[in-house]
């Protein structure tokens, strides 16, 4: 499949797939807005096709496909390509939303956490494991996405979901800090992930900061910067 990247001329109209590096605190969802009605705008069509491949929580940075045209045909196989992420856990504290989207609402001790004990936890992950999604996600149940039940204060009983974690590394231990690099299969929280690693600690965690940098073989060095992209499209020159 051709992709498209900041070198690349693009043929929006007969179908693209855009590798985007999505910018903080922006949702996917914004994106995909953002490039659906530049494009309206420069062609002067009101309907204009643009799906991603896999949410990307505002809290999270890092590589966003998207796809236009026909090309969002092939959505639901991009969906399913392994990804790959680095980030930062913080241990001995939880926040409602297991990101920093939302204040510390719990602590723990950490003095008895040490190396060993973070490498024989890591250890648990890997391979297929089950986790919860967070209540605050997109999932729906009976039509209505989790986070807006959360918002509400509204509990959910949500069902564990097999997940595949092909590899977890620790590339830091300092202090109450942890980064990692992980590589997981479709439909994986990673800040469910951090939760769990936690839990398992017998302490608490939750992200502090999290990029996707890979999905199967492609990769954010290759993605546009979103107002590049932008920029591109309304390029009069273009096609």
């Amino acid at each position: 499949m051709k992709f498209s990247t900041a070198t690349d001329q693009i043929n929006f109209k007969e179908g693209a797939l855009l590798l985007i590096d999505k910018p903080l605190d922006w949702t996917s969802f914004d994106v995909v807005n953002k490039v659906r009605y530049a494009l309206r705008h420069r062609y002067g069509i009101k309907k204009f096709k643009v799906g991603h491949a896999g949410t990307l929580d505002p809290k999270a940075t890092g590589l966003l496909l998207l796809c236009t045209g026909k090309y969002t045909k092939k959505l639901a196989e991009l969906q399913g390509l392994p990804k790959t992420y680095t980030g930062t856990m913080k241990l001995g504290a939880t926040t409602p939303t297991m990101d920093i989207e939302m204040a510390e609402d719990a602590q723990f001790s950490t003095d008895h956490i040490t190396p060993e004990l973070i490498e024989a936890t890591r250890q648990q992950f890997l391979g297929e494991i089950e986790q919860i999604p967070p209540m605050f996600s997109a999932i729906k149940v009976e039509g209505v996405p989790l986070y807006k039940k959360a918002r509400k204060g509204q509990t959910v009983e949500v069902k564990p979901r097999k997940v595949t974690i092909h590899d977890f590394q620790i590339t830091r231990y300092e202090g109450n800090e942890v980064d990692f690099i992980v590589t997981s299969s479709k439909g994986t929280y990673i800040r469910s992930l951090a939760y769990d690693f936690g839990k398992a600690l017998k302490s608490g965690a939750y992200l502090t900061a999290l990029r996707r940098t890979k999905v199967h073989h492609y990769d954010v060095a290759d993605a546009w910067a979103l107002e590049e992209l932008i920029s591109y499209i309304n390029d009069s020159s273009i096609q």
